[in-house]
C-alpha cells in the first residue's frame, strides 16, 4: 500500500480541512501529521480505497478507510479524544 499521492489527497481535502481545523496536530508535508515531535496521522491509497493511518495509545497504528463517511467520523472520533 503506497502513501497517497496528489490526486488522493484531492479527494480527501475535506477530511485534510476538518484536521487541520482542530488546530491539534502540525502537517509536516500535504496529508502526514505529526502530534508533537511524532508521526501521528497519514494516508494510503491502494485499489480496495483510502486509508489513513492513525497512532494508537501503544504506539502502533490503527488504519480505517476514509473513503467512506464512517472511516473519516472515526478518525476524527480518535482526534476528539487527544488533550487540548
Amino acid at each position: 500500500m503506497r502513501h497517497a499521492g496528489p490526486a488522493a489527497l484531492d479527494a480527501l481535502e475535506p477530511l485534510l480541512a476538518r484536521i487541520r481545523a482542530t488546530g491539534l496536530l502540525k502537517e509536516k508535508s500535504r496529508g502526514v501529521f505529526y502530534l508533537k515531535s511524532k508521526a501521528f496521522l497519514h494516508f494510503h491509497e491502494d485499489p480496495k480505497g483510502l486509508f489513513a493511518d492513525i497512532r494508537n495509545a501503544a504506539g502502533d497504528f490503527d488504519r480505517f478507510r476514509v473513503d467512506e463517511a464512517e472511516g473519516a467520523e472515526l478518525v476524527m472520533g480518535r482526534l476528539s479524544n487527544l488533550p487540548q
